[in-house]
């Protein structure tokens, strides 16, 4: 951000230093070089491969279910889920949709009291 500034005011005739743009804007001249170092995560083939089996013979088995069948660290099998996109799919909060109700069987019309239902199934 601070170099885009610096390059802006170069290319309109203002040369100032990284040390004073730094001054302006309140921030240390450390974070202005600080180049980020860390790499991709990787996923190591000897886990990965078990895990994309079991999953392929059983897609519903989550991360703890697979860690637990294949004797691996659960935190484990969850990053390799993650970084792969296996991750089994949630079911949906909220409302679920109503099955079709089949029409009612009972044969015997509406009763009033327990004793004509007894009369009548004697």
């Amino acid at each position: 951000m601070i170099e885009t500034i610096r390059q802006g005011l170069k290319e309109e005739g203002f040369t100032v230093s990284i040390s004073k743009l730094c001054q302006w804007f309140g921030i240390p001249r450390r974070t202005v070089y600080y180049k980020p170092t860390k790499s991709a995560p990787k996923v190591d083939p000897q886990f990965a491969e078990p895990i994309k089996a079991m999953i392929e013979e059983s897609p519903s088995f989550g991360y703890r279910t697979v860690a637990h069948l294949l004797g691996f660290n659960k935190n484990t099998v969850q990053r390799i889920f993650q970084l792969k996109g296996w991750q089994v799919k949630k079911r949906a909060v909220g409302f679920r949709p109503r099955i079709q109700a089949l029409p009612s069987v009972a044969t015997a019309l509406n009763m009033k009291t327990p004793a004509e239902a007894f009369a009548l199934a004697a």
